[in-house]
């Protein structure tokens, strides 16, 4: 089993926020996304591709409100986007680095690997935007568990994406990852064959290494 980084994910309020923050912080304007009806939620994305990681690229994302999503009665959005703490420290502080996907070519043993270790990472759902379609993990409470470090997943269909991104200027360099729970998810992480991301012990963060054409750049949860 091998899982990759397959993108990063920074919440905004608004995805005008979002697009504004992006222009704003790494000089460039996001390209097109769509909508996720089953979450009520909407996109723009950003090519980051580098060596490191050839398909990887920043989603930023935000709840739709000309939408209602199609979950059943009690289930809440991906990545904690429904819990009020982390929606008003968005409101407060403005678009943040708050997950990161992990792209598995078969997500069903990656679950059962993770559940293995103790770990729900939620039922495999079937989602869509425009001719993509992808599985992805997603639990009933949204939760995107240690703190967003441990990494939804993602198997997609025929199409990834980043096949139709243009180049941004912008790449990957590396994702650090910092959590009190350190040694937990690094059995996690080998469970889904997941490398090249390392973990050290500290209060939980993430960090976002992007080489930009002015230099080096850290994005932070």
């Amino acid at each position: 089993m091998s899982a990759a980084l397959d993108h990063l994910v920074v919440m905004a309020a608004s995805l005008d926020e979002g697009v504004a923050w992006c222009e704003d912080r790494l000089g460039v304007a996001p390209g097109p996304g769509g909508e996720h009806p089953l979450m009520g939620t909407h996109n723009r994305v950003l090519g980051l591709a580098s060596p490191e990681f050839p398909r990887a690229y920043l989603e930023i994302i935000a709840i739709n409100p000309g939408a209602i999503h199609a979950l059943l009665a009690g289930a809440r959005r991906w990545f904690d986007m429904d819990d009020a703490a982390l929606r008003a420290r968005v409101a407060q502080h403005g678009p943040q680095l708050i997950h990161w996907v992990a792209r598995v070519p078969d997500i069903q043993p990656a679950v059962a690997a993770l559940q293995a270790l103790g770990i729900e990472r939620g039922a495999v759902l079937q989602a869509s935007r425009g001719t993509l379609r992808w599985q992805i993990t997603v639990r009933d409470d949204g939760q995107r568990l240690f703190d967003g470090c441990l990494p939804t997943l993602i198997q997609w269909g025929d199409v990834h994406p980043s096949h139709t991104m243009p180049g941004s200027g912008i790449a990957l360099h590396g994702l650090r990852v910092v959590h009190p729970e350190a040694d937990a998810l690094r059995a996690a992480y080998r469970a889904i064959g997941l490398a090249h991301v390392p973990i050290e012990a500290g209060p939980a963060r993430l960090t976002a290494q992007l080489q930009t054409p002015d230099g080096l750049l850290e994005i932070h949860s």
